[in-house]
């Protein structure tokens, strides 16, 4: 049996070890969307879908396939996406709405909403660990943090002092033109430029989204008569979230990477 050439295979494990990389962020999705559909008897679907997404955390550390430490840190990501997901959503502002009745709900925003945040830092760890990932070029960490600072701020001020996304993202261009994310699906390193991985990210999320907000996850201003298309700047929003959490996850195994290298020398 003729074994397949070298870059299917490279293109064959890249696929394998990103579908591992995303078991939460489908499952979560695949649920959000199917709820709509399976019989749950008295069971709000809000609800349902806050059960699963913590069954499927759950099994996921027992399983040996998420760190305890990495759900440390998937728990900042629901933290922080809940958060902002309580002040889109507050009657002020109404970016979007749940319209659904559940328990789960705190001030109007069902809890399995920050697992939306928490399925894409998921995701950045695992494929870091997966795909063996690495960075050159990288910038000031002072810089980056001022800069995802930033950008989360925006996603609450531009409602008060204007949205400033457009000169945000002149400044991400800037700050990363030279930093690569490098990968290795097998044997051979591939890389690509970070702001455009950052670019392919928010794309793909906005595709989910789309497919979610057809299946009534939650609903835009513009959806509540009948499903339309999430406008296209969204993919600009969820480029910006996921700066967000790639600097959080690229921060944190710096440090872990500090600590490392101290207990080495410590011992």
């Amino acid at each position: 049996m003729r074994t397949l050439p070298l870059p299917l295979l490279e293109f064959w494990s890249f696929g394998v070890k990103e579908a591992v990389s995303c078991i939460f962020a489908v499952s979560f999705f695949i649920t959000l969307a199917l709820s709509k559909f399976l019989p749950l008897g008295g069971l709000p679907r809000y609800d349902f879908v806050l059960i699963v997404a913590l069954v499927v955390q759950f099994a996921l550390v027992y399983s040996g396939l998420e760190t305890k430490k990495e759900l440390i840190a998937i728990s900042l990501f629901h933290l922080l996406g809940l958060v902002l997901e309580i002040f889109k959503t507050a009657p002020g502002i109404g970016s979007w709405s749940y319209p659904e009745f559940a328990y789960s709900k705190v001030f109007g925003v069902p809890l399995y909403s920050g697992f939306m945040y928490a399925a894409v830092g998921s995701y950045m760890l695992q494929a870091w660990r997966h795909l063996s990932v690495r960075l050159t070029g990288y910038p000031s960490h002072l810089a980056v943090i001022i800069l995802a600072a930033a950008i989360y701020l925006n996603f609450f001020t531009h409602h008060f002092i204007g949205d400033y996304r457009w000169p945000l993202t002149l400044i991400l261009i800037a700050v990363f033109w030279y930093t690569k994310v490098h990968f290795k699906p097998m044997a051979r390193e591939f890389w690509i430029p970070l702001p455009l991985a950052f670019l392919l990210i928010g794309f793909f999320i906005w595709i989910a989204e789309n497919i979610v907000t057809l299946f009534g996850g939650w609903q835009y201003p513009n959806q509540v008569t009948s499903w339309q298309i999430v406008h296209l700047g969204k993919i600009s929003s969820w480029g910006l979230l996921v700066v967000i959490t790639f600097v959080i996850v690229a921060e944190l195994k710096f440090l872990n990477k500090c600590k490392e290298s101290e207990n080495k020398l410590t011992n």
